[in-house]
C-alpha cells in the first residue's frame, strides 16, 4: 500500500475513494429500480465490510434509511426489524443468509455479499459458506449490472438505529431529514466531537451496526484518507494497525480498553502508538483506574463524549478534563441543554443527582418509527432522558452515577432484561424470573437470570442457556443463572431486582 492511497481497507483488500463513489452510485441506481424512495428503509445484515458503506451511502442519496440489524440477531429478531421498519431491501452476507432466509418477509428484495476472507478468517466461517449461491442475487454482479445513479442528491436522511425497549421489542430512532442550516451545524458538532481534520487516517475496531461506530465509520469514509475496517475487535491486532497504517482517529468503547490493558507488557511494547491524535470513546462507562492506565500508555488523546442515538452527543470531555475532574463525562456542548431534575421536574442543586433531560435544539428530531407513544414517555417541556442519573460539580462538569431503568450496559452494548425475561418465562416449569446486571472487570456489567421455579419442577440453568439460545442473540443469554425461590417483592408486586443487584455491586465496591 502506498502512503497516498485514500480509501477503505479491510486486510488485504483495498477500494479507493473514486471506486466507492461509483459503487454508491450503481448502488443507488439500483434501489431506485427496487422502488427505494423518499423515506424508504434499506436494511443492512452485514459485518464491517465495504458493501456496508456502499448499501448506507446510496440509501442516504435517495433520501432513504440505512437500518443496521445486528448480525447477532436470530430469525425472529432479524425479521421483526425486518417487518417494523417496512425494508424493501435487505443486503446480507452470504454466510449468514441461510439461518435467517424464512424471516424475510414477502416483497423485501435480498441482495447478497459474497463474505470476505478476512471476515472468514476472523471468524472461522468454513469457505464453503462465503460465496453467494446460484439461486442468490450477487450484489457485486447486481452493481455492475447498472448505471450511476445521475439524479440530485435528495433530502440527506441518517441511519435508523433500533434500539432495544424495556417492553421487549426493539424500537428505530428514525430521525427527521434536517433542513439545510440544521445539516450544517449538525455536521459540524459531530466531526468537532469526533476529533476529524483533513489527512486523518481512522481505523474502525466496532461493529457498524452501533450507532456511534456507524456514524463516525460513515464520515470518516468521506472526511478520512484512509480508513481501516477490522472484522472483529482483536487487541494485538489493533496495535498492529495502528502502527502499520500510522493511525490517528478512532471510536472506542471502554471494554477495547480493558483487553488492551491486559495485553502483557511486552506486547504493549512492541508496537508504535505515537501516530494517535483523537480517540473518542462512549457507549458506556469507563472505570477511573482504566482510562487513567489508557492516558498514561497512550498518551492524552483520550476523549469521551455522552448522549444516545435518540439524543446525540450533548457532553465532553478531554483527557485534560478527565485529569483535573476524574470521572466526569465532560461539559455540555455548545448549544445543547442538558439539565439534572428531580421527581418533580425541579432542576437538582449542585452534587445532587437527578434524572437528566437534554435536546440539542438545531439536532434533528425523531421519532420511535411504529411507537410515536414511546417518545411522548420520555420528553419533559421538550427535553429527553435515555434513562441516566446524574449530576453537576460547580464548574459544569456532569458525572454519570446510576440508570433509571433496567437497562444493562454490556461491552458498550445495550441490553434490556425485559425481553430475556419474557424468553425465559416461556420455558415450562418456570414461575418467575428477574435478570440484571452485574460487575464485570472486563465487559463492565454481565448479564445474570435468577429464576424460580413452578412448585415440583426440575429446572437446570443450563436447560435455561438451551432455550435463550434458541431464541435470542448469544450476547443476550445471561452469563451467570441461579435457581431460587421466593423473589423479593416491591409493594407493587414487581420483582425488587434492586435488592437482587446490591450484594453483587457492594463486594465490588461500586453503587448501583
Amino acid at each position: 500500500m502506498t502512503a497516498d492511497f485514500k480509501g477503505l481497507i479491510s486486510g488485504e483488500r483495498r477500494l479507493s475513494r473514486e471506486d466507492l463513489s461509483s459503487r454508491v452510485l450503481r448502488a443507488a441506481a439500483g434501489f431506485d429500480a427496487l422502488g427505494v424512495g423518499e423515506g424508504a428503509s434499506v436494511a443492512l445484515l452485514l459485518r464491517n465490510d465495504f458493501a456496508f458503506f456502499e448499501a448506507s451511502l446510496a440509501a442516504v442519496r435517495l433520501g432513504a434509511y440505512a437500518v443496521p440489524i445486528n448480525w447477532h440477531f436470530k430469525a425472529d429478531e432479524v425479521g421483526y426489524i425486518l417487518g417494523d421498519c417496512d425494508a424493501r431491501v435487505l443486503v446480507v452476507h452470504a454466510d449468514l443468509l441461510p439461518a435467517i432466509q424464512d424471516a424475510i418477509p414477502a416483497g423485501t428484495a435480498c441482495l447478497v455479499v459474497q463474505t470476505p476472507p478476512e471476515i472468514c478468517a476472523s471468524y472461522r466461517i468454513d469457505p464453503e459458506h462465503a460465496p453467494v449461491r446460484s439461486d442468490g442475487i450477487d450484489w457485486d454482479r447486481w452493481l455492475a449490472s447498472h448505471a450511476p445513479h445521475h439524479g440530485a442528491p435528495r433530502r440527506p436522511t441518517y441511519s435508523m438505529m433500533y434500539t432495544s425497549g424495556t417492553t421487549g421489542n426493539p424500537k428505530g430512532v428514525r430521525r427527521q431529514a434536517p433542513g439545510p442550516e440544521d445539516e450544517r451545524k449538525t455536521e459540524d458538532l459531530r466531526r468537532a466531537v469526533y476529533g476529524f481534520r483533513d489527512g486523518m487516517v481512522s481505523a474502525l475496531p466496532g461493529p457498524l451496526y452501533h450507532s456511534a461506530p456507524n456514524s463516525f465509520g460513515l464520515r470518516a469514509a468521506s472526511d478520512a484518507a484512509r480508513t481501516i475496517l477490522m472484522p472483529r475487535f482483536d487487541a494485538e491486532e489493533l496495535l498492529a494497525i495502528i502502527e502499520r497504517h500510522r493511525v490517528t482517529h478512532m471510536f472506542m468503547v471502554p471494554t477495547m480498553f480493558v483487553r488492551l490493558l491486559k495485553l502483557p507488557e511486552h506486547v504493549r511494547r512492541r508496537y508504535d502508538v505515537s501516530s494517535l491524535e483523537f480517540i473518542i470513546h462512549a457507549a458506556a462507562p469507563c472505570p477511573t483506574d482504566v482510562k487513567l492506565a489508557m492516558i498514561e500508555w497512550w498518551g492524552p488523546v483520550l476523549h469521551e463524549f455522552y448522549g444516545g442515538t435518540e439524543s446525540g452527543p450533548v457532553t465532553l470531555s478531554s483527557s485534560a478534563d478527565f485529569l483535573a475532574h476524574p470521572g466526569t463525562v465532560g461539559r455540555v456542548v455548545p448549544g445543547a441543554i442538558v439539565r439534572a431534575l428531580d421527581e418533580n421536574g425541579n432542576e437538582t442543586p449542585v452534587g445532587t443527582p437527578g434524572e437528566l433531560f437534554m435536546r440539542i435544539p438545531y439536532y434533528p428530531d425523531f421519532t420511535y418509527h411504529n411507537q410515536p407513544d414511546k417518545h411522548r414517555e420520555i420528553d419533559r417541556d421538550g427535553l429527553i432522558s435515555i434513562g441516566d442519573v446524574g449530576y453537576f460539580d460547580a464548574e459544569g462538569y456532569l458525572y454519570i452515577c446510576d440508570r433509571k431503568r433496567d437497562m444493562v450496559i454490556s461491552g458498550g452494548v445495550n441490553i434490556y432484561p425485559a425481553e430475556i425475561e419474557a424468553a425465559i418465562l416461556s420455558l415450562d416449569g418456570v414461575k418467575d424470573c428477574a435478570v440484571f446486571g452485574i460487575p464485570d472487570a472486563e465487559f463492565g456489567e454481565a448479564l445474570m437470570a435468577i429464576l424460580e421455579p413452578q412448585d415440583g419442577a426440575a429446572i437446570a440453568p443450563d436447560d435455561v442457556r438451551a432455550h435463550l439460545k434458541g431464541q435470542l442473540a448469544d450476547y443476550k443469554v445471561p452469563r451467570r443463572i441461579e435457581i431460587g425461590k421466593n423473589l423479593p417483592r416491591e409493594d407493587s408486586g414487581k420483582i425488587f431486582k434492586r435488592r437482587l443487584r446490591e450484594p453483587y455491586w457492594r463486594e465490588a465496591g461500586r453503587a448501583i
